[in-house]
């Protein structure tokens, strides 16, 4: 028995919310945990376009506070680069990041963060 797989296109406006709350609201959508057929070992989740990345809000003082860290590979490596900085330069990628972060550790996670699109 196969059944068609509809996936459906969901649009969010970032006005004014905040980057932990939509995030997990995405990977929700990603993942297709809002449909009555989910099955965990199969990707059944939707397209979800944002918009208006740039206008995301944090709570408390995590705008001066937190930063996001990487590793090169290399001895010394560690790179490290704070919020607020981000938030001007890539602003997509700090909501990108926090996305990649809540979806499961498997192979499945690629193909659905291929399906978050941002829109200027």
């Amino acid at each position: 028995m196969t059944a068609t797989l509809e996936r459906k296109k969901h649009s969010i406006d970032l006005t004014g919310r905040v980057v932990g709350r939509v995030a997990t609201e995405i990977a929700v959508l990603l993942q297709g945990k809002h449909k009555v057929s989910f099955v965990p070992n199969r990707d059944m989740g939707d397209f979800v376009e944002v918009k208006n990345a740039g206008e995301l809000q944090v709570t408390g003082k995590k705008s001066e506070q937190k930063e996001y860290r990487r590793f090169t590979g290399y001895p010394g490596g560690l790179r490290s680069t704070l919020f607020k900085d981000l938030i001007v330069k890539n602003p997509a990628k700090v909501l990108w990041n926090a996305v990649y972060h809540m979806l499961p550790k498997n192979k499945l996670r690629r193909g659905r963060m291929k399906r978050l699109t941002f829109i200027r």
